[in-house]
């Protein structure tokens, strides 16, 4: 990371929003990642957690082996709608394996606001980098829609949108770094009920959601990302205007070899507890050298899931007791505890069991977001 990097960290942008990219596939719902688009447009809404008067966009073409032509694009917020400008053209080109970033426009938007993102492909973009589980709507009609109307398709998937930035000038943001639970899955899609809006809203920073489902700690999956480790940098360490991150990765690198009933886990190697420590420690030092504080969380219980065993139970006791006692990590938040059934410590209570006993629900989700504010 070159002098580039922290002039970028310590400009006056914010990132209000984020999701982490993805390879093209079809692991969870159908999606169009591997058909992408040609003369359509598409609209995507979501969700800011910081304000101020301007807004800059960023695209992600970090799975395309070809460049990626955007036509033209809009943004839009309170019914007020401004195209999107790149080095002052009208229409712009996400290189092959990497970004594209407009200008900046004049809008103003409020932390808890909405805004949608329209952008218009007047050729073929090839299959699109993406990032699979949005649990929010996203649009796609043919032709130039920059207008709103018009759309005919829908999907629950983001595309090409990595991160949208506001001026606000905070550098109090932090950062959710998981998997599926991090990601939102069981809390209620389109209601924004996520542990990142919950934080969110009682902690008044800006707290981005850096979560892909299935994601692994050590390994990488041609569905759920490239491992942690490897996206630390990308998805954490480069957004704007981020002074923590809460680690709550592992639990699929320890429970996926417990089941040969799932084909999109694998490849899943049997892991030490050792192992997992291993990549922790590497996230924290990477961490306190851009000037990141790296709370860790313990995994949530998870027994009677599809992810338990003899062996994962051993290996996630052992992580989570490193977690809360080694020392090493900035702070602790102890989700495993808050978490627990009273009755059976290794489940998850049943009040905040999505149904899986592995992923929580919308109850859930608020509390492991007190819990984070309390350990802030």
């Amino acid at each position: 990371m070159g002098p580039g990097f922290l002039l970028e960290r310590c400009a006056m942008f914010t990132t209000a929003w984020t999701a982490s990219p993805q390879l093209p596939s079809e692991g969870f719902t159908p999606n169009w990642s591997r058909e992408g688009f040609w003369r359509q447009s598409l609209r995507q809404v979501v969700r800011l957690s910081a304000g101020g008067e301007r807004v800059r966009v960023r695209f992600s073409n970090a799975y395309g082996n070809s460049p990626v032509r955007v036509a033209a694009g809009a943004v839009s917020a309170g019914g007020v709608a401004v195209r999107l400008a790149f080095g002052g053209a009208g229409e712009g080109v996400m290189p092959a394996r990497g970004e594209l970033v407009s200008d900046p426009v004049q809008l103003a938007v409020a932390a808890g606001e909405s805004v949608a993102v329209t952008l218009y492909f007047d050729s073929a973009t090839g299959p699109a980098t993406f990032h699979a589980q949005a649990f929010a709507t996203s649009h796609r009609g043919a032709g130039c829609l920059l207008d709103g109307e018009g759309f005919s398709e829908s999907s629950e998937s983001w595309y090409f949108l990595s991160a949208v930035e506001t001026d606000s000038g905070r550098g109090d943001g932090i950062v959710l770094f998981g998997d599926s639970i991090t990601d939102g899955f069981g809390s209620t899609p389109g209601a924004d009920r996520r542990w990142s809006d919950a934080l969110a809203s009682r902690t008044g920073r800006p707290v981005l959601n850096a979560g892909i489902g299935g994601n692994l700690l050590l390994n990488d999956s041609a569905w759920y990302g490239e491992r942690g480790v490897r996206r630390f940098a990308r998805d954490v360490l480069r957004l704007a205007g981020v002074d923590t991150v809460v680690v709550l990765l592992g639990l699929n690198d320890i429970g996926f070899s417990e089941t040969d009933l799932q084909p999109t886990y694998k490849p899943a190697p049997v892991v030490s507890s050792g192992e997992v420590i291993g990549g922790y420690r590497e996230l924290i030092r990477r961490g306190r050298a851009c000037g990141v504080a790296v709370i860790g969380a313990t995994l949530l219980p998870f027994g009677g899931s599809d992810h338990w065993g003899e062996r994962a139970r051993k290996v996630s006791h052992e992580v989570n007791e490193w977690v809360r006692c080694a020392g090493e990590f900035s702070g602790v938040v102890d989700l495993n505890r808050v978490m627990a059934d009273p009755g059976d410590p290794d489940r998850l209570h049943p009040a905040y069991d999505f149904g899986d006993q592995l992923h929580p629900n919308d109850e859930g989700y608020g509390v492991m977001a007190e819990a984070v504010v309390r350990c802030l």
